[in-house]
């Protein structure tokens, strides 16, 4: 029993830094970024992006990256994008070790639209 709870509390500590982590990174001008014309960069499956993205994202899969981030321009700036955000913070260390210096990681698809449309003057 004292070993399951001490799992649970990792695991809530882990999840609560990872949202933590997340809010800090949609609030560090991913906005200003991508107005200053940053691609956002989804690395969910094809099927998954079929299924909704960010208008003007491009796709390609953290599955295919290692050999499809030749496609990129290493002059841009990126922002990775994902389901939760687990995959997104592996496809920006990925480009940074290939040299590329401008990625940051979005997080979840979802949240990055939901901050970027509540930015929109209404």
């Amino acid at each position: 029993m004292k070993n399951l709870l001490i799992f649970f509390g990792i695991l809530l500590a882990v999840y609560i830094t990872y949202r933590i982590y997340r809010y800090q990174t949609l609030d560090d001008g991913l906005d200003g970024l991508i107005s200053n014309g940053a691609v956002i960069l989804d690395v969910r499956t094809e099927t998954e992006y079929k299924t909704g993205h960010i208008p003007g994202s491009e796709n390609i899969s953290l599955g295919t990256l290692r050999e499809r981030y030749k496609e990129l321009d290493p002059s841009k700036t990126y922002i990775t994008v994902c389901s939760h955000g687990l995959r997104s913070v592996k496809a920006e260390h990925l480009l940074k070790e290939r040299g590329f210096t401008k990625v940051y990681n979005g997080g979840a698809w979802i949240d990055l639209q939901n901050s970027l449309s509540q930015d929109e003057p209404r």
